[in-house]
């Protein structure tokens, strides 16, 4: 795949790419600009300096979103480099950063880590092996000759970051064309994850049908992408439109750009945005899919809903997976991939009915434990104890433990005999990491609380309650032997 060489249009006559190599290029019409697909440029070098990494997250914590974070630097000196040109994107219009490679005139090859946009230049963040700082500082002497480029993995990523812009152009121009919906953010997601455009509604899956097939009769029309570029009127700057909510929709330029270069990255006959990231020459390449449903959120004074998509290499990574995880469904289900929801559908009856009968069947049981606890209570006056262990692999022995203690309380009603139980539950395999359920439940609280207590300080049961019962959580092996002994011995000395 090539750029057209229309891709690239100065449309005013005045303005032209610098080609004194002692001065950088601005940001707006960079190599990478003009051609999103070239991956290799022989330029020069206009200056160079030793700087401190800043830290990877500013405030000392990593957001919890999806969005593409750029490489992290290492805790150490780098180098700044700004060349004459560079086929290496620095991050902005919503775009990622770039990696990329520097090679040297003296055959050195170098990492580059970021490259970010500093008013108007470009500059990249060059890794340095520390042991030898002076060395590389020498093969970036302003003037000397270099080679930026983006190796297989660093246009693997940039070509990704491009697919997803183009689309997501392409997708806000339609949501506007035809739902009157303006966009009003985006987010470009790691990898391989679906990015998503926030609108100002939820939409019905018919209007998510709608945009999508329009988007996709587009994309088989093969419709060109273009750029047009001129000098920036500082004087007709663009702002954000903004809805009635107050919020922006869109962005304006950046308050620290000083390139003075206004770019327009146009769709053929669908659209017309200003934006300084990279966008394939073509949308013939980006069959669009919508994910069938938006999210709401809520912020303050007003609501939006997201609306995600997918596009290019991250949709065949999407439908591969989906591919995948229905085969193997349909594998251990021995069904085949067409019959998955029917069988799925069945064994999740058939394990609900299993479900409630398990559950029957347990408080039968718990009934069951509960009449032989009664009967071994024989004396009206002298305080009942017992200690009672389960093994239990059910999802909830909590629940099993509770129904014996309610069929229990419920019994002991009938009789004025005072009591005071322990029940115990721990899987049949046990590791360091297991847990073992207590529940203690007795006639009167202040022989549960003490109970509680010392299962707390001998035991180191993690637990409470009110009243008449108590629960909690010990992690670890449980022995009859030895745990089991220490229950007992609680019992004992409670009177």
């Amino acid at each position: 795949m090539a750029t057209n060489s229309d891709y690239f249009r100065i449309v005013s006559p005045t303005l032209r790419v610098p080609s004194n190599k002692s001065i950088s290029i601005p940001v707006g019409i960079l190599a990478c600009q003009r051609d999103p697909l070239l991956r290799e440029l022989e330029t020069t070098v206009i200056h160079c300096m030793i700087s401190q990494a800043p830290p990877a997250f500013p405030n000392g914590k990593q957001t919890k979103n999806k969005k593409v974070l750029s490489p992290t630097l290492p805790n150490e000196p780098i180098l700044q480099v700004v060349t004459h040109d560079t086929c290496i994107f620095p991050e902005g219009g919503g775009q990622p950063t770039d990696t990329g490679l520097i090679k040297t005139a003296d055959g050195k090859l170098f990492s580059v880590l970021q490259a970010k946009r500093h008013g108007s230049h470009a500059v990249h963040y060059v890794q340095a092996n520390q042991s030898d700082i002076d060395s590389a500082l020498l093969s970036f002497t302003p003037g000397s000759t270099v080679v930026t480029k983006l190796g297989k993995d660093d246009f693997d990523r940039r070509y990704d970051h491009m697919s997803m812009h183009t689309s997501q152009h392409l997708l806000s121009a339609l949501l506007e064309a035809k739902l009157h919906l303006p966009t009003l953010s985006w987010s470009l997601t790691s990898y391989p994850s679906s990015c998503y455009v926030e609108v100002p509604r939820v939409m019905t899956a018919e209007e998510i049908k709608l945009i999508q097939d329009e988007a996709n009769r587009l994309v088989f029309e093969g419709r060109a992408v273009y750029t047009e570029v001129e000098e920036l009127d500082e004087n007709k700057k663009a702002e954000p439109a903004t809805l009635e909510s107050g919020r922006s929709v869109g962005r304006g330029l950046p308050t620290d750009y000083t390139g003075g270069i206004h770019r327009v990255v146009i769709i053929d006959g669908v659209d017309r945005n200003p934006c300084c990231g990279t966008h394939l020459p073509s949308i013939k390449n980006l069959q669009l899919f919508l994910l069938p449903h938006t999210d709401t959120m809520s912020r303050s004074n007003t609501s939006c809903a997201r609306l995600y998509f997918l596009s290019g290499p991250r949709l065949i990574t999407y439908l591969t997976s989906a591919h995948d995880f229905l085969t193997r469904a349909a594998s251990i289900l021995s069904v085949g991939n067409d019959l998955v929801p029917d069988r799925v559908r069945q064994v999740v009856e058939e394990r609900k009915k299993a479900d409630k009968r398990v559950s029957e069947l347990e408080l039968e049981l718990a009934k069951s434990i509960s009449a032989g606890l009664v009967n071994e209570s024989t004396d009206d006056k002298q305080l009942f104890k017992r200690y009672v262990h389960r093994t239990n692999d059910s999802s909830n022995p909590l629940g099993f433990l509770s129904s014996i203690a309610s069929a229990f309380s419920e019994q002991m009603a009938n009789f004025s005999t005072p009591y005071l139980l322990v029940l115990t539950s721990a899987p049949a395999v046990q590791t360091l990491s297991s847990s073992s359920i207590i529940m203690v439940v007795g006639s009167d609280d202040k022989l549960v609380k003490c109970a509680g207590d010392a299962l707390k300080s001998q035991l180191e049961v993690k637990g409470g309650g009110n009243g008449l019962r108590w629960s909690g959580k010990r992690m670890g092996v449980w022995k009859e032997h030895k745990e089991g002994g220490l229950v007992d011995s609680i019992l004992k000395a409670i009177q």
